[in-house]
């Protein structure tokens, strides 16, 4: 048994109107705008940003030179030799003379002998390289560790 009283506390009263008076408008009192402190972040906000000279990480001939190591890749893996850790260092000196030094998976490598002169001929057509050297080193060895997480993600080692 349900009593009148319980039924009606449990509706929802619903009311129609035409109009509704729109919110009061924020005002903004000009006065003090005279007063206002100078922003704290002007002076950040007008400095420029350091550039890395051109050699460094960050500057454009070494990021280009990084880009264009990025696009060989090994022709047994379908991984670029930079993300496969070959990649040992990458000099470039003050006149833009850029010296790589690299090795490959293996001494039996197949591309033992091209994949040097292909690295060369790749990093010397980069934009502001003067001139381009590769040094093939066997030590440290290489070993998946030196993978990149990317390579080894696509490798399906993660």
């Amino acid at each position: 048994m349900m009593d009148e009283h319980s039924s009606e506390a449990g509706k929802i009263q619903v009311e129609e109107v035409d109009a509704v008076a729109p919110p009061p408008k924020a005002r903004v009192d000009m006065a003090d705008e005279a007063e206002r402190k100078p922003d704290y972040l002007e002076g950040f906000l007008s400095q420029k940003p350091a550039t890395a000279a051109t050699g460094e990480p960050g500057g454009d001939v070494y990021e280009g030179v990084i880009d264009a190591l990025k696009e060989i890749y090994d022709p047994e893996i379908p991984v670029n030799i930079y993300e496969l850790g070959l990649i040992y260092g990458v000099d470039v000196t003050a006149d833009n003379h850029v010296v790589v030094t690299m090795t490959l998976t293996t001494p039996h490598c197949p591309v033992a002998e091209s994949m040097p002169g292909e690295v060369e001929l790749r990093v010397g057509a980069v934009p502001g390289v003067g001139s381009a050297e590769v040094n093939l080193v066997w030590d440290p060895p290489w070993d998946p560790q030196k993978m990149s997480d990317e390579a080894k993600l696509e490798l399906g080692m993660l």
